[in-house]
């Protein structure tokens, strides 16, 4: 930290933004009082030790209720949020004007009604790239886990009902020569696609508004994809037009043989329908990793061997975690400071 002209210049990283503090001489002055940043949940030391070199930060032990967080957020200048936190016009309102940015940890943000944020000058940030490696990572542990039965051996094991080795006992299904339909070639679903050379499957993908990528990754309809995939992975956004993608017409298309894996946002999959397709067989299997009303889970899907369920852990590990909320506490300390948010999301 370094002293300039009656403020105090203070260094982060490679950026440097003037602080809050007005010079003291003479005597009697008073420093400014300091911006304040609401923490919605306990985050790693490394990103409140960025945020505390330019404010004030409350972070509650227990998870805020709606209406305790209109509460805690009211004169507050930044708002770091989880997913799992509804952000909406409500909130925005009890911040008051004062409130500059909303920084999701999270690549999505559905759970943030950013037309009312930007309505009231509030730019919203969330943290793609960081969590890319590991929630494809994590896909690939679903895939294998739901076509090699691995969750429901480890079951058995445990319940003493394994009797013994035997040639047709539990078999799976290999994914060599076999189909990966990836919904949505957003990041996450590209690196999805781009590893699955390593298990010799080829890749088809879809989506409404595809990208650059790579020319050997074929994209098809959606019914094309769910007609010919031996395996379908979702990787889209939350929005109007993908609530209940996968419904009971989708699964109904679906091959027999065929395991649904979302690691996206559980509203995507009708879980009732799902329930109905596993328990009539339409298709093979199913993973999971979201749900429609988290962290409540179908009771249906809780009776059924053939799937896998996960509690949104696409993106835990301690590296990616510590990324994302550094990523986020940058966001704020670059709005606070006056300059341009890291990773903005548009309207």
């Amino acid at each position: 930290m370094a002293k300039k002209r009656g403020q105090w210049l203070v260094t982060l990283g490679h950026s440097s933004f003037r602080g809050f503090y007005r010079g003291t001489r003479g005597r009697g002055k008073a420093p400014v009082a300091r911006l304040g940043v609401l923490v919605t949940r306990r985050v790693p030391a490394s990103a409140t030790a960025l945020l505390r070199q330019i404010a004030d930060v409350e972070m509650p032990e227990t998870a805020l209720t709606h209406d305790a967080l209109r509460q805690r957020i009211a004169g507050k200048n930044a708002l770091m949020c989880l997913m799992i936190d509804r952000i909406d016009a409500a909130v925005l309102d009890a911040a008051g004007p004062s409130l500059k940015i909303v920084a999701n940890i999270a690549v999505g943000y559905d759970n943030i009604d950013v037309v009312a944020a930007h309505a009231r000058g509030v730019t919203v940030t969330n943290t793609p790239d960081v969590l890319t490696g590991a929630t494809a990572e994590f896909t690939w542990a679903l895939i294998l886990a739901i076509t090699r039965r691995i969750a429901e051996g480890d079951r058995l094991v445990r319940r003493g009902d394994w009797k013994g080795w035997a040639l047709d006992f539990m078999v799976g299904t290999e994914l060599q020569g076999k189909q990966l339909g990836i919904v949505g070639a957003g990041r996450i679903g590209r690196a999805v696609a781009a590893r699955a050379d390593a298990f010799g499957m080829r890749v088809v993908l879809h989506d409404d508004a595809p990208t650059e990528i790579e020319s050997r990754f074929r994209f098809v309809p959606f019914d094309e994809l769910l007609n010919t995939s031996d395996v379908v992975s979702l990787h889209v956004p939350l929005g109007p037009k993908t609530r209940h993608l996968i419904d009971r017409k989708a699964l109904a298309r679906m091959k027999r043989t065929a395991y649904l894996i979302n690691t996206a946002r559980g509203p995507v999959v009708d879980e009732e329908a799902l329930v109905w397709a596993l328990g009539e067989r339409l298709i093979a299997g199913a993973a999971l990793d979201v749900y429609e009303r988290e962290p409540q889970v179908q009771a249906g899907l809780l009776t059924l061997e053939n799937i896998v369920l996960t509690p949104h852990l696409g993106s835990a590990t301690r590296e990616t975690r510590t990324a994302m909320t550094e990523l986020a506490a940058r966001n704020v300390v670059a709005v606070l400071s006056g300059q341009s948010a890291l990773t903005p999301v548009a309207n």
